[in-house]
């Protein structure tokens, strides 16, 4: 008669090593935070000025955006800089999960649109993407799924600065808010309501 334990044995093990897979991969993100500190992007093909590399060029154009400057005369045609759209302030989505920063959405000179994440502090989480919600602030799963919402992709860093371009056919009127969402629970991790900039 063949013994069933070793079998019983080896099946525990890889029931074993599984479950501590898994666990890991859901509680970890709650010990490790991932920072990122992207610039802010340039236009593909721009043209930098004599003496200043590409980092230093994105670094004053970030300066450029947060300004409100007056023009008085035409600019060329093809000339632009980057317009604030919407901007929003990240809060918590409850107790548990904590957010804060700033999400601004903007218009390239290009015609591509950005969201852009600053000074983000989040909770960190098992696949925590970057959603734009149609709801103005939503509090749980049934909010940010009324009406759609775009997913702009997984959440680069639970810290930092970070960018996410926005694809041509979301519609930046009817969205009116940016969610850090983990979907692996369906749990709203922080929100940004979003207004228009003036």
């Amino acid at each position: 008669m063949i013994s069933r334990r070793p079998v019983l044995m080896a099946i525990g093990g890889v029931l074993l090593f599984l479950a501590v897979g898994v666990a890991w991969w859901l509680l970890s993100p709650l010990f490790i935070s991932k920072t990122v500190r992207e610039s802010f992007p340039m236009t593909e093909g721009a043209l930098l000025p004599p003496g200043m590399d590409r980092a230093e060029a994105e670094g004053v154009m970030a300066g450029l955006a947060k300004m409100k400057l007056e023009m008085r005369e035409q600019a060329p045609p093809g000339v632009g800089r980057p317009q604030r759209f919407k901007v929003g302030a990240f809060r918590d989505g409850d107790a548990l999960h904590k957010g804060s920063g700033k999400a601004i959405i903007y218009r390239l000179p290009d015609g591509s649109r950005l969201l852009r994440l600053e000074n983000l502090e989040v909770t960190n989480g098992p696949a925590l993407h970057v959603l734009l919600a149609r709801h103005p602030d939503p509090q749980r799963r049934a909010d940010v799924k009324e009406g759609g919402f775009a997913d702009l992709g997984r959440l680069k860093g639970n810290i930092g600065d970070q960018n996410y371009p926005i694809p041509p056919g979301v519609d930046l009127a009817a969205h009116r808010s940016v969610v850090i969402f983990c979907v692996p629970f369906q749990v709203v991790f922080s929100v940004a309501s979003l207004i228009e900039v003036p």
